[in-house]
Parts: structure tokens; sequence; C-alpha cells
């Protein structure tokens, strides 16, 4: 990357030169502190999944800072999936430890995932509605197998995001587009981003799991209208996320 330059005069050679332009350092946010703070303090204490975080009002006093910066730094942690709030309950860890991820990678993935949902609606909309046309015996196997896997993992207690992607792919198998399945494959970070966001919002892997299920069923009926709409539902469904109403001011 190119380093910003600005000119002076030198006054002892009379001549122009040019240096690096010193900025600003930014500061962190002030809610970003408080995370960093409430993230020591349940690695001191050994939090783990269940433990309830110290009252808001209590934060505020032993930190130092205003309620809202607390309300804040609460925000970021629940939009991240790890901590639930419960209204006049408390704060509750979702996860063993607090691990939360960096402020400007929340503000990035904030950016980009409208544009990835919209790619994925229009991509797997699509690629459902071919399945139902072309799937084979072997290829509703393989759905079938990934649905039994995914309800297997969230009967766990896990998430099930293995098993989403398995699903998704054996749709796409089945679709036998093979421009659409690279288009799928370039796009393979983006949209295991957008399934971890989805599925880390409390009560979403058991509502992903009948969406698919439905999904399934319309490609097994050799219907590819329902197909589409019922992939193009789930698609909207993965797109209501905490992030998206989350501002990073």
């Amino acid at each position: 990357m190119d380093q910003c330059v600005e000119c002076h005069k030198d006054p002892v050679k009379g001549v122009y030169v040019e240096e690096p332009v010193l900025r600003p350092l930014s500061r962190p946010k002030l809610y970003e502190q408080v995370v960093a703070s409430l993230r020591e303090h349940v690695a001191a204490t050994g939090g783990r999944a269940g433990d309830k975080l110290p009252p808001e009002r209590d934060l505020s006093a032993r930190l130092g800072v205003s309620r809202t910066s607390v309300r804040q730094a609460i925000v970021a942690l629940e939009v991240q999936g790890l901590v639930e709030v419960r209204h006049g309950g408390g704060v509750y860890l979702l996860r063993d430890g607090l691990d939360p991820e960096p402020w400007e990678a929340m503000v990035d993935r904030r950016q980009w995932l409208p544009a990835v949902l919209e790619a994925r609606d229009a991509l797997e909309s699509k690629l459902a509605e071919l399945a139902a046309v072309r799937r084979t015996d072997d290829d509703l196997r393989e759905i079938d197998a990934a649905l039994d896997a995914m309800d297997e993992a969230i009967g766990r207690g896990e998430y099930g995001e293995a098993e989403d992607r398995r699903f998704h792919g054996a749709v796409t198998a089945a679709a036998r587009n093979p421009v659409l399945a690279r288009f799928m494959s370039q796009l393979a970070d983006q949209i295991a981003e957008s399934r971890r966001e989805s599925l880390r919002q409390p009560g979403r892997p058991a509502q992903s799991l009948g969406q698919h299920r439905r999904i399934a069923t319309a490609i097994r009926a050799a219907d590819p209208a329902a197909a589409a709409d019922a992939m193009h539902t789930h698609v909207r469904s993965v797109g209501r996320v905490r992030l998206l109403d989350w501002s990073p001011e």
C-alpha cells in the first residue's frame, strides 16, 4: 500500500521534500474497553456457559464508566452470540469463556453480509429449483443423511454448521449445474460466515432444520417452484440476524 506523504520546505536546503504523513492514532471506543475487561473477568473467574455476569449497575461502578458504555458492550457481545440478555433476569454466558472478535471484523462483516445474502438467495433458490427436476435417488439419500446428521448435532446442543453445509452441498450436487456450483465454491468462505452468523442466533438451529426439511420435501416431490420458494424463505430467514440491527456507533 502506498504511504501518504506531505511536502514541506527544508529551511536549510531551500527545497521541498516529502515526508510520511503522521496521522492521529485511533483510540479504542470505550465500550470496546469494557468488552476487553469483561473478557478478562470471565477468564479470571473461570466463567462457563450458563454463568451470570455482574449486573449492569455493578459493572458501571467497578469499571468507572457509564451504564450506556456497559450496555453497548453487552449488545456487541449479544450480537456475536456470546451472551444472552434475559430481560429482567440479567446477562448470561452462552459459551465457556468469552472470546469476542475484533470490532473491525464485526464492522466489516456487517457491511458485506447483505450482498452475500442476496447472492445466496439468487444462487441457491435456482439450485433448489433445478435439484427438484434433476435429483436422483442417491441425491435424495444424501439430502436425508444431512438432515439426520443435523438433527443429531442439534440434539447434542451444537449449532450443526458442518451438517448445514452438507445439506446445501447435497442440493447443489443434485442441481447438476457446474457453473452455479463454481459460483457457490467461490463464495464458500462468505457463505460459511453467513451460516455461522445465523446459526448462533437463539433458537435458529432448530428453525433452520425445519426449513431444510421443507426444501427436501419439495425436492423429493419434484416440485421446482415449491423448492425454490422454500429455499428463498430459508435464505431470508438466514438474513434475520442481530448483526444487521447493530450500529457500530
